[in-house]
Parts: C-alpha cells; sequence; structure tokens
C-alpha cells in the first residue's frame, strides 16, 4: 500500500486525529472513503472500456456483404407447421 508500514499509518493517524479533532475526523474519513469508492468504480470503467476498444481492434474486420447475396438478405422464420406438436391433441 504505496509502501506505507504500520509505523507510518499510526503517525498519520495520530496527525490527522489532532489536526482535525475527534468531532471532524469521522466525517472526513467518511467523505474520504466515499471519494476513494467514487474513483475505484470509476477507473475501473475506464479500465474495462479500454479492454472493450482493445478487442474490437483485435477482431479480423470482415468483409461488407455484397447486395443480392446470402449474407445481405434478412433472416426469415421457418415457417410453422399445422400439426400440433407431438404428445398433444
Amino acid at each position: 500500500m504505496f509502501g506505507i508500514g504500520m509505523p507510518e499509518l499510526i503517525v498519520i493517524l495520530v496527525v490527522a486525529l489532532v489536526v482535525l479533532g475527534p468531532k471532524r475526523l469521522p466525517e472526513v474519513a467518511r467523505t474520504l472513503g466515499k471519494a476513494m469508492a467514487e474513483f475505484r468504480r470509476q477507473t475501473s470503467e475506464i479500465v474495462e472500456e479500454f479492454q472493450t476498444q482493445a478487442l474490437r481492434d483485435e477482431e479480423p474486420e470482415r468483409p461488407a456483404a455484397r447486395p443480392g447475396t446470402a449474407a445481405s438478405l434478412p433472416k426469415q422464420a421457418p415457417p410453422e407447421s399445422d400439426k400440433p406438436p407431438s404428445g398433444q391433441a
């Protein structure tokens, strides 16, 4: 965690307690926690977007379908049968 050991963390907390006081310290800690959570959420969204874009860039480009070919025609639903499904009357 940024190379901060337990003794350094205790010193930081004691200094924060002296500077902010016992009444404001929980409020500041709560605000700092919310800010860190938002930062992590935004960071994960950015990383996810970069990964998605990297996957898109790695995909081989497909040739465009020419008009009149099977790939360009809309897919049709299979014809429905007039007979009821087996096992039902």
